[in-house]
């Protein structure tokens, strides 16, 4: 049960990096549902880690209220890390329709002259992703930012690390990065979503073992007299 605790904080870890790459790619994905799972498993963390308490006392003294209580706080726990294995899929799968409609949006709206927080987003996006463009870097042509700087070239983000010389010339595409960005946004969104999955199911494993081993130290008190006047100081008759 002490181990608990350590499992708290790997959890707490787990939910705290969902939120901050969240955040690098929030522009490109609008439900802020989509959070609850971590949220929720910031809340187990620190749940658990008051449960670990509890569980460690209450095996060190071996009380049997404690031990019951321990119980029943973790299967609780339990049924809500499956509730988030759940809800984890459900806005997995939501993510690639999501992501569709809201990178349209962002890229019709890019300022590359005085970037706004959405320009700025889809500048990191494309560099930290290697790509250019919604589906392709010719996606550009089709934004205003595109037609009003009439310079037929796309932002510098779209520029291969290794083309040095690159300024985003569409008469370079060799430049450029060939891919888009939207499938790439999917698939980022898509992996923190597993790790919070992942994460669930892992502790969720954990803890029936925890429930299993504190009902084999309720049993093994409640079968056993001997044992439990060797506890309590008792002496027979």
């Amino acid at each position: 049960s002490c181990f608990l605790q350590g499992a708290a904080g790997i959890l707490c870890y787990v939910g705290a990096y969902v939120f901050i790459t969240y955040d690098d790619y929030d522009h490109f994905f609008e439900d802020v549902y989509t959070l609850i799972p971590a949220v929720v498993i910031i809340a187990v963390g620190a749940l658990l880690f008051i449960i670990g308490l509890i569980g460690c006392c209450a095996t060190i003294r071996e009380s049997r209220c404690g031990l019951a209580t321990f119980v029943i706080i973790l299967l609780l726990v339990f049924v809500t890390e499956v509730v988030v294995v759940v809800l984890g899929y459900i806005y997995r799968a939501k993510v690639e329709n999501e992501v569709d409609r809201s990178i349209q949006k962002v890229y019709k709206t890019y300022n590359g002259t005085n970037p706004d927080a959405a320009s700025r987003a889809i500048d990191y996006v494309q560099r930290q992703l290697h790509c250019c463009g919604i589906h392709n870097y010719s996606d550009w042509e089709n934004t205003d930012w595109f037609k009003e700087t009439k310079n037929q070239s796309v932002p510098l983000s779209c520029c291969r690390e290794t083309a040095s010389s690159c300024n985003g010339s569409l008469a370079h595409p060799s430049d450029l990065y060939a891919e888009g960005c939207e499938a790439l946004v999917v698939k980022k969104l898509q992996e923190i979503m597993m790790h919070v999955i992942w994460a669930a199911l892992a502790f969720a494993a954990i803890q029936l073992l925890g429930m299993l081993c504190a009902c084999i130290v309720l049993c093994r008190r409640s079968r056993d007299p001997a044992y439990e006047l060797l506890i309590t100081g008792g002496t027979y008759a």
